[in-house]
């Protein structure tokens, strides 16, 4: 798909709401989808992307087109999404696709990368870089079409139940971590492990893993994760602007009717704007509540200068490796990383500048 017809269907996401229902569901015929998610209902912010797209939709369409949704584990396993839309057994899924980067490393560009883009920058170079193209060339031998999801921002850089000094203090942790950022603490002796998010408090609190990353103060706070760890380490240099996406089924997708399409098109669009901005005001309230209602138990903490070098080094030697593994991780590694050199010194110019002159 050409990006100008990309942007045309995708990108105008409130656009879907200035539609009169009736006027356009009269030639409808009654559409009813799945759709499976990766994460568990308690996550009003993230599982609640998907409820959002589903209301849209049945909204848009005066309940013609429904889309029922299930959390992770539900009717699949959270980690098995993909391979449920791309057999069938659903006609969506809403996930992180990070998750499936042992499938290939190409999954991880969609999602997030460590010392990656942030979200702005992701969203750019979806939707203006030839992102989506790419992806979406990517996913044709998956029979999936996709669509962006939401973005959590920048996110926190995890929980830990003893403090980090140095790149030694790694060493033997076991520690939850999603997508590729794994492999860069792997290099330095830590045990990265994929949990789903609804089984990462008790995994800490229980000390089967010493630390865990989520997404931020607002998540971390509805898993509990506050009470199981007492070091909250910033930035989140593993996930600085992570995406989440829809995968529809491209058969299911293609056999809608275009006004159909249309209509979840842009609601798939409108997801992205609410998820960003959803989690942008939620953990800043959030963190609040952190520094004071629970200032006695929880320390947050800026992660040693030296352990960001060490690990920004190793993150971009093992992404080079891992997009050496198939030509499409290595056609997309190359658009990503020269869409990030372009964009990266106009943020320092216009924005870094100023939050620099607004926080001094």
């Amino acid at each position: 798909m050409k990006r100008r017809s990309f942007l045309k269907k995708a990108a105008v996401g409130l656009a879907a709401g200035t539609v009169a229902a009736p006027a356009i569901a009269q030639s409808q015929p009654t559409v009813s989808w799945r759709l499976a998610s990766s994460f568990p209902k308690s996550l009003d912010t993230i599982f609640g992307a998907a409820e959002v797209i589903s209301k849209r939709v049945a909204a848009a369409t005066n309940g013609k087109f429904t889309i029922k949704v299930f959390a992770g584990g539900e009717i699949v396993p959270p980690f098995s999404v993909v391979d449920a839309v791309q057999n069938a057994t659903v006609e969506c899924c809403h996930t992180a696709p990070y998750y499936f980067f042992g499938k290939d490393p190409t999954f991880a560009f969609a999602c997030a990368i460590p010392f990656g883009m942030n979200a702005r920058q992701q969203n750019a170079w979806m939707y203006h870089g030839g992102g989506a193209d790419l992806m979406r060339e990517f996913l044709k031998e998956y029979n999936i079409i996709n669509f962006p999801a939401g973005n959590t921002g920048a996110q926190m850089g995890g929980w830990f139940r003893k403090e980090i000094k140095t790149v030694n203090d790694l060493k033997g942790l076991k520690m939850r971590i999603g997508g590729t950022a794994g492999l860069p603490l792997a290099k330095l002796g830590v045990v990265p492990q994929q949990i789903p998010g609804g089984d990462i408090y008790p995994a800490l609190e229980k000390g089967t893993i010493d630390a865990a990353e989520w997404v931020g103060p607002y998540d971390d706070m509805k898993l509990n994760l506050h009470n199981t760890a007492r070091y909250y380490y910033y930035p989140g240099w593993h996930e600085p602007g992570t995406t989440n996406e829809f995968s529809f089924n491209k058969k299911a997708y293609d056999a809608l009717p275009v006004d159909l399409r249309r209509t979840l098109d842009h609601a798939a669009a409108a997801v992205s704007v609410y998820g960003l901005t959803d989690y942008h005001a939620k953990n800043a309230i959030a963190l609040e509540r952190l520094k004071t209602e629970f200032k006695a138990k929880v320390e947050i903490i800026a992660l040693p200068g030296p352990v960001l070098r060490d690990l920004k080094k190793i993150a971009g030697d093992v992404i080079r490796e891992e997009s050496e593994k198939t030509p499409m991780a290595r056609k997309i590694h190359a658009s990503y990383t020269k869409f990030q050199a372009l964009v990266g010194p106009w943020d320092r110019v216009a924005e870094g500048a100023y939050h620099q002159l607004v926080e001094g």
